[in-house]
């Protein structure tokens, strides 16, 4: 029981791949191909979304009069870009995304950092939790000013830092991997 209810929820949002391909093809035409792509590479390769699930739900959009199909260039490559419908179905979502984040961000903040599966993890990583809450809950309230005080030199300014921030937490991910890739090579030529 708890195994199939920790599939379920390990699973990605319900609708959150029809909100991406719209918010996709409200940029530029793509393929199927191309949305796929870009998902792999956007998630890290931690969700490739199937054939399965891309190519029927493009479809549903086409025959719903959401998207159009631009003719080929490539053999066999099906492009799609948003209808005047397809735009006014992306808006509505995303006034919906706003609405349920506005509901859920409080819980943000809670959820970093509280939940270890592994409880050697909250021994290491206890320090961290209460910076990182910090920095998400500043990052909601951002998104929140952005309409209102926000000026083009608090955005530079803001990218710098968290620029600046994930180089450094890059470094340290990158000396670990080094540490556990070299500790791997020691025991297989002490084998």
């Amino acid at each position: 029981m708890a195994e199939r209810w920790a599939n379920r929820v390990g699973g990605v949002p319900r609708g959150l791949l029809r909100f991406l391909v719209l918010n996709m093809l409200a940029k530029k035409p793509m393929s199927g191909v191309e949305i796929v792509e870009v998902i792999t590479k956007e998630t890290g390769g931690r969700w490739i979304p199937s054939s399965g699930s891309v190519y029927p739900l493009l479809a549903s959009l086409h025959s719903k009069g959401f998207t159009n199909e631009l003719p080929s260039e490539e053999m066999g490559l099906k492009r799609y870009t948003l209808t005047a419908k397809g735009r006014a179905l992306f808006e509505k979502q995303i006034a919906f995304g706003h609405k349920m984040l506005k509901k859920l961000e409080f819980l943000v903040p809670l959820l970093i950092g509280r939940f270890q599966s592994d409880p050697s993890d909250e021994k290491i990583l206890a320090k961290t939790r209460e910076p990182a809450q910090r920095v998400v809950k500043t990052l909601l309230d951002l998104r929140v000013e952005r309409n209102h005080r926000l000026t083009e030199q608090d955005s530079i300014e803001i990218e710098r830092i968290l620029n600046d921030c994930a180089d450094e937490l890059e470094e340290i991910v990158q000396r670990i991997r080094e540490k556990n890739r070299l500790r791997l090579v020691s025991a297989d030529n002490k084998l």
